[in-house]
């Protein structure tokens, strides 16, 4: 069984949303270091593949980020949304997020299974800032992450991925 937090990660890791997530990427690498550890493209809004999903590692810290998704509440800064969320790894996800809405937050996401490994979920605490809450369950080779996001984004329509 893997570790609940995986290997490299903190408890609480910032996920940031943008419009052109290759290009912040390319910014954190010759700003701050940015060690590129994961990407993940997705199809676009356009059809055009983008970075749907990222990790970096700068120093000793992960930071995840990907496109905007304004229909499920991530926007890019300016946005008039959410443009950061915060991530947060625990033990026993479906507990904390159980915690998390009976003291008062939203369920965005109930707590699912998915293709990176994770059992996710995404909440919005009564302030409006938005937390994503994971148990890391399983150790996936990027080509499986790969063929399992394919296999959970088929059929759906351009404008909804």
């Amino acid at each position: 069984m893997p570790e609940a937090i995986p290997s490299g990660f903190r408890t609480i890791t910032p996920y940031l949303a943008f419009n052109g997530a290759a290009e912040a990427i390319e910014f954190y690498k010759k700003a701050f270091g940015a060690e590129e550890l994961v990407r993940m493209p997705f199809p676009g809004p356009d059809g055009q593949m983008v970075v749907g999903h990222a990790e970096l590692k700068i120093g000793d810290s992960m930071v995840m980020l990907g496109m905007a998704c304004p229909e499920q509440g991530s926007v890019a800064p300016g946005g008039g949304g959410a443009s950061v969320s915060i991530h947060l790894y625990v033990p026993d996800v479906d507990a904390v997020f159980a915690r998390a809405i009976e003291a008062g937050g939203t369920a965005a996401m109930p707590p699912t299974d998915m293709p990176w490994g994770d059992r996710f979920g995404k909440l919005v605490d009564p302030f409006g800032h938005h937390w994503s809450v994971a148990t890391h369950i399983e150790d996936v080779s990027p080509e499986e992450m790969q063929r399992r996001m394919a296999e959970m984004c088929a059929g759906v329509p351009a404008e909804v991925v």
